[in-house]
């Protein structure tokens, strides 16, 4: 037997429970979440959205109206009407408005202080690039289908080569401004500053807009802008969305495209994934 008031000890050792580990979500995980998060925000403004989905529609008006009035039928393709030619050509550059828009967009957020917190974050940066690549594509992809029933409804528009072509212009059209975007995103993380940014994406933009085959052949430009145009790789893309809308062979002008794009793309990519690490204030 015990004396009274002593204590008698237990039977069963204790057992010291281990605190549960914390580990952070795997990227597939975070790179979710920031898209479902940047796509909230690229739609939450309807003023945005309204102006988005406008921005295609006018363009095709105007320049339909502008450049078809003047241009001569004789230096069209055989058969080829200017919406024709133009509307495939519209689906390459109308991502040139967007891209830059993606770009102020990371700038601001970085001005804001929103990747300076995600830096403390346990969650890869270039992720964050990612996501932001990807909700502005959508906003893209937006724009081409606008773009395509805008051509059918006001101008009667078919793809000459069928449901078919089409969706294989439009599949190039966005593999062609994904790597537009990623330009813009890149010159965002190195450069840091909105004003900066749009000056220099007035000078990005129009020469890749307007100095390639998109609006007009490039045989009837001048020698010096002929020649600009031959190596402008919107030019590359123009020609091959326009050769698959219309249904004829592609081949070269896909391969080259898609090259273009797909190592710019890369190239972008990583410069700007090395950029977003540095510190806010270098």
């Amino acid at each position: 037997m015990n004396a009274p008031g002593t204590m008698t000890p237990s039977a069963e050792p204790a057992t010291r429970e281990r605190a549960p580990c914390w580990r952070p979500a795997g990227r597939a995980a975070q790179l979710r979440v920031l898209t479902a998060r940047q796509i909230r925000l690229v739609y939450a403004d309807r003023r945005v959205v309204l102006f988005s989905v406008a921005q295609p529609v006018v363009m095709l008006l105007l320049i339909s109206q502008v450049f078809g009035s003047l241009a001569d039928r004789s230096i069209l393709p055989r058969g080829v009407t200017y919406i024709e030619f133009l509307l495939p050509a519209l689906l390459v550059t109308t991502g040139i408005g967007t891209s830059q828009s993606a770009g102020v967009g990371l700038v601001r957020d970085m001005e804001g202080g929103m990747v300076r917190r995600f830096r403390v974050l346990p969650l890869s940066l270039p992720l964050v690039l990612v996501a932001r690549s990807i909700a502005d594509l959508t906003r893209s992809g937006m724009q081409l289908l606008v773009l395509v029933v805008a051509g059918h409804l006001l101008f009667g528009y078919r793809a000459g080569g069928g449901a078919v072509g089409l969706v294989a212009a439009l599949s190039l059209s966005t593999v062609v401004i994904w790597s537009l975007i990623w330009i813009f995103i890149a010159l965002a993380t190195w450069l840091r500053k909105v004003e900066v940014l749009s000056s220099i994406g007035f000078f990005v933009n129009f020469p890749l807009m307007f100095a390639s085959s998109a609006f007009v052949p490039v045989d009837v430009l001048p020698g010096w802008l002929a020649a600009v145009a031959t190596v402008n790789p919107v030019s590359h893309a123009v020609e091959a969305s326009r050769s698959l809308a219309l249904g004829e062979q592609a081949g070269s002008e896909v391969t080259a495209a898609l090259c273009g794009a797909l190592g710019l793309l890369v190239t972008m990519t990583v410069l700007a994934a090395r950029a977003v690490r540095r510190p806010p204030d270098e």
